[in-house]
């Protein structure tokens, strides 16, 4: 900023392994939004190393960037991201757009994922005509659309009812269980439960990184309406 540097994470040191499920923990201004950024490729490290699947991550200009950002990974927006006067199968259908798929296979395969997450029905409606859940939904299906290696998801049910979380966060957890590996960022101690192990930041410094006991989002949401 200007001639000020702020100096976000420092030596952070972390591996994760193909079908993981990690939650990225830590107040606001910790460096969660800074790490995810980097491992998604919108920003890069100024020292250190960061690999993704084996192929180092540097200095790479935008347009390989932007082609290892589609063929690796799948994104998952606070805010869904989703393009306002396109309808949900052609929202779906974008990644695919961007990696040249000729329009037949695209709205096929955007099918298939809108049927994946629940929402086949609901394929020719705009977000605006969408709950909340249902957008999160149609960003998951287009989040797996390119058949990424690696979903990271930045707060994904921030924007969510608990009920509605516990929904979205159920179907992330069939995606990890068919082996895709996942990183969420939240704040939320129960969302964070429902990985399969939680790195908690504080001011740019893994604090503690340790497997947990899986919450099952099924059970939490069971339990949930049995006290309301």
């Amino acid at each position: 900023m200007g001639s000020n540097s702020l100096h976000v994470l420092k030596g952070i040191d972390f591996e994760v392994a193909e079908g993981e499920m990690v939650s990225i923990m830590g107040s606001s201004g910790s460096g969660k939004s800074t790490l995810l950024n980097i491992l998604g490729m919108l920003d890069e490290a100024d020292e250190g190393t960061y690999h993704l699947d084996g192929k180092p991550i540097k200095n790479l200009n935008e347009k390989i960037a932007a082609k290892y950002r589609n063929q690796f990974l799948g994104f998952i927006f606070q805010s869904f991201n989703l393009i306002n006067y396109k309808t949900a199968l052609d929202n779906v259908a974008m990644p695919l757009y961007y990696q040249g798929v000729n329009r037949k296979i695209r709205m096929e395969k955007a099918h298939h994922y809108l049927e994946k997450v629940g929402l086949a029905d609901w394929a020719t409606h705009l977000p605006n005509e969408l709950s909340g859940g249902q957008k999160q939904r149609v960003a998951i299906a287009r989040a797996l659309a390119s058949d990424p290696k690696v979903l990271l998801a930045d707060e994904p049910t921030g924007a969510l009812d608990t009920t509605t979380s516990y929904e979205v966060m159920e179907l992330i957890q069939g995606i990890n269980d068919e082996g895709k590996t996942i990183l969420c960022v939240t704040h939320e101690d129960d969302i964070a439960h429902m990985c399969k192990r939680i790195v908690n930041l504080k001011d740019g410094v893994i604090i503690d990184d340790s497997p947990v006991q899986q919450v099952r989002a099924k059970e939490a949401q069971k339990k949930a309406l049995h006290h309301v």
